[in-house]
């Protein structure tokens, strides 16, 4: 198991880089969005990860509209798309994140998981021909239940679940049901806390995730891959205070024999 921390847009890439490497991280979540993170100096980047030994998972902007039923929209997300995709894979990535596309006209809501899975595909397909593979992140409604994942995993050959377990502790289904049921399509984790009512990126332990069911959840199917901490705060050295808090806790929790 490794643990990981995401950069936040905000600030500059390659500071985070290297603060992740005197943390003691394994790896670095890279997302690349504005306003600080829309370019990446590759090179530049490469030369702190291997000074500290760093690999990274790719993160794509959230508020991508990849999947909006218009094909010129579509055409210019998958460029953005696939420029992220060439950079996660010039950095030795082997995983990239996507999330949801909530974009869609009114009055063709009913259609907006067949337009994912329509986009989604030729995007894994792409992702592909870079040694990458995609995994989905779960958030809101209709993407917060397992039955959804089931129909889009089904339907994109390729594709895996990134499982976000902040986001389960506010939407319909719980971690536990996503482990117990998709188990074996987890290819990336993320952590972070929140009280059951937004995304609040905090540090482990402030919300009201149940850790220790999260953790045994992870273990009973035998994941073992990493784990990303999203934790943020506005001030750099409080946020490094609650990331090293929240790794801790993984790591305590990790060790604990599970829960009978």
């Amino acid at each position: 198991m490794k643990i990981g921390m995401m950069n936040n847009p905000s600030k500059s890439v390659l500071d985070q880089a290297a603060s992740c490497g005197r943390a003691g991280f394994d790896f670095l979540d890279l997302t690349i969005e504005g306003p600080n993170a829309a370019t990446i100096d590759v090179a530049g980047l490469q030369l702190i990860l291997d000074a500290d030994g760093l690999s990274i998972v790719g993160h794509t902007d959230p508020c991508l509209p990849y999947a909006y039923p218009v094909q010129q929209v579509r055409d210019a997300c998958f460029q953005e798309l696939e420029r992220c995709a060439r950079i996660f894979s010039a950095l030795g990535a082997s995983v990239m994140n996507i999330h949801p596309c909530y974009s869609c006209p009114p009055a063709m809501k009913n259609d907006l998981l067949a337009f994912n899975i329509e986009a989604l595909n030729p995007i894994v397909d792409m992702a592909a021909s870079y040694n990458l593979t995609v995994v989905l992140e779960n958030y809101t409604a209709p993407f917060d239940r397992v039955s959804t994942f089931k129909k889009i995993l089904e339907a994109v050959p390729g594709l895996k679940l990134h499982l976000d377990f902040g986001h389960t502790n506010f939407g319909i289904d719980r971690h536990d049901i996503f482990c117990r049921e998709l188990g074996e399509s987890i290819r990336h984790v993320h952590f972070s806390d929140n009280r059951s009512r937004a995304d609040d990126h905090m540090p482990l332990g402030v919300g009201t995730v149940d850790w220790k069911n999260a953790v045994d959840s992870l273990k009973e199917i035998g994941y073992d891959g990493a784990i990303t901490l999203e934790v943020f705060c506005n001030d750099p050295d409080t946020q490094y205070l609650y990331l090293d808090v929240s790794k801790k806790r993984v790591l305590d929790l990790w060790n604990q024999p599970m829960r009978k």
